[in-house]
């Protein structure tokens, strides 16, 4: 990365105008019997909103909730959709900010909770646990409170989290978008007309292998095949402007420049590192293309470069350290084409390096889609961590969590045994 640089291709304004607005999803039906005892409400001095529902029979139990990335500021979810009357019928007192900001407001995001904790202890009183929740970008907030030792937290849950972090992510997808606009160009009639070709195939599976775009995307649409190239290339397409174009312009105003980069990237390395230079290949034997004279040709192009400035906020807010302060158990579907499973591989990663590895475990759904949980699945990921901290002992095996007794009407228990495919770029 060079120092100051921001040299950006025409296609960069292009890329930083799409805007990906994050909707986490999971159905529940439960009753609107039983009202929490007190429900409050409130303001927070940088203007955030803040809210607290506490049951009449409270377990004693605390969980604060983080939302997704959202456009603009709204009432306080207080947990995963479809899950706040149960869960409040279940005993649990919720809480939750807004944050005084709309967007990527990571910055505003953990103080917000922070002082919404404050806010519940003076209120009610010191909980007995508590325990952050989160999902998506939400998801990468509860990781920086799971590793914050001033959150007077018990424990953790990130769901479908971006949880290697802000700069990771964002370099992982301009790997992707640098691939297909260098090979294949900007200015196409869509990924339909990509698809069209085997040529446009070809580089496509490259440009998503460099992504860590997952080889199953879609919830309405079965697993394909491992022999099924067309299949799993139908599926990547389908999510690659999403996961691969993510939204830019919001975190540049805050960073106050340009925070991704791949100067001095080595894109025939990057593929390797990736796992699937096999599979990419596969796609580039039925084309008349030669992959090693695309890598050339991307090892090349011209480069982008980041603000120092830029990517020292980013990684403030927030690049994981995997220094854990509590235990943390975070689940990921495995055809996530919004926030890649690579990224929870590659945070599992820093744990072990950090010398935490006792107090993290990840959690894989045979699911498509972004945050498309059951309620079960939230609810049996609840228990999990909860035994854990019971126990000092974690019982996580896909056989455990699926045999969790839930109530059917909550949905199905997917659990599995996963290992997701590594992230590119160190």
């Amino acid at each position: 990365m060079r120092g100051g640089c921001e040299s950006r291709p025409p296609w960069w304004g292009w890329l930083t105008t799409l805007v990906l607005l994050v909707v986490c999803t999971a159905s529940a039906h439960v009753s609107a019997e039983s009202p929490p005892a007190r429900d409050l409400s409130g303001e927070l001095p940088d203007g955030a909103l803040w809210r607290i529902a506490v049951p009449a029979d409270w377990n004693g139990t605390l969980l604060i909730y983080s939302h997704g990335y959202a456009p603009k500021v709204q009432a306080p979810a207080l947990a995963p959709r479809g899950l706040e009357q149960w869960l409040l019928q279940h005993g649990y007192a919720l809480a939750a900010s807004s944050y005084a900001r709309a967007g990527w407001a990571v910055a505003e995001a953990v103080p917000d909770q922070l002082a919404t904790l404050d806010r519940f202890a003076a209120s009610i009183g010191r909980p007995r646990r508590t325990i952050a929740w989160g999902e998506s970008m939400g998801g990468l907030v509860t990781v920086a409170l799971a590793e914050s030792r001033a959150s007077r937290l018990d424990g953790a849950l990130s769901a479908c989290g971006s949880v290697a972090g802000s700069v990771v992510m964002m370099n992982m997808a301009l790997d992707g978008a640098f691939a297909f606009t260098t090979l294949i160009g900007p200015h196409t009639n869509g990924l339909q007309q990509v698809m069209a070709s085997p040529q446009g195939r070809a580089r496509l599976a490259l440009a998503a292998a460099l992504a860590g775009i997952p080889l199953w995307s879609q919830p309405q649409s079965s697993q394909p095949a491992a022999s099924d190239l067309q299949g799993e290339l139908e599926q990547v397409a389908r999510t690659f402007a999403a996961g691969v174009f993510l939204p830019r312009e919001d975190q540049e105003q805050r960073a106050g420049g340009a925070f991704s980069w791949n100067t001095g990237v080595d894109y025939r390395l990057l593929l390797e590192r990736s796992g699937r230079r096999r599979w990419v290949a596969a796609y580039y034997r039925k084309s008349s293309l030669s992959l090693d004279r695309d890598l050339e040709k991307l090892n090349a192009a011209p480069r982008i470069g980041a603000s120092p400035q830029a990517v020292a906020y980013m990684r403030a807010h927030y690049a994981p350290s995997g220094e854990l302060s509590v235990p943390l158990f975070s689940y990921h579907t495995i055809g996530d084409g919004l926030t890649s499973p690579v990224l929870e591989g590659a945070y599992a990663g820093q744990v072990n390096r950090a010398g935490r590895a006792a107090d993290f475990r990840a959690g894989w759904v045979a699911a498509a889609g972004h945050c498309t949980f059951s309620a079960a699945e939230h609810i049996i990921a609840l228990r999990a961590l909860e035994s854990r901290l019971q126990s000092g002992h974690w019982d996580v095996s896909p056989d455990q969590l699926n045999a969790t007794s839930v109530a059917p009407e909550l949905g199905s228990h997917r659990f599995i045994r996963y290992t997701p495919y590594p992230l590119p770029r160190k």
